[in-house]
């Protein structure tokens, strides 16, 4: 399992917590510096099923400082990819991947399901 993280990230530490509680095997990755790759992001995104805004993070000052919830809706598919591969902190965190799924955020009941 990976899981991208910002480690001075509240929810980003809560998961952790619970990762280290169940005793999940896991390496951690810094996004703010190593930022996932528009690659990465594409396999990611498509192996989750969730819509593409899911992976944006929207209560963070990068997204408000870009307007990007009325930005967002014009900008095609490529365009959004190669944004969130531009900066680590427009995306979603913690990610957590394992090999059947991609949760962007952190609930425990997703974490249960994919940490079995």
């Amino acid at each position: 399992m990976l899981f991208v993280c910002y480690p001075r990230c509240s929810t980003c530490k809560k998961a952790r917590k619970w990762l280290d509680d169940h005793a999940a095997v896991y390496e951690t990755r810094d996004i703010s510096e190593d930022n996932p790759t528009e690659a990465e992001l594409r396999a990611w995104q498509k192996k989750s099923g969730l819509p593409l805004k899911r992976f944006f993070n929207t209560s963070g000052m990068q997204y408000r400082a870009l307007s990007l919830a009325e930005r967002l809706p014009a900008m095609s598919e490529d365009e959004q990819f190669a944004l969130l591969a531009s900066d680590g902190m427009l995306v979603k965190r913690p990610l957590l991947i394992t090999d059947d799924t991609v949760i962007p955020g952190f609930k425990e009941e997703s974490y249960a399901a994919a940490v079995k």
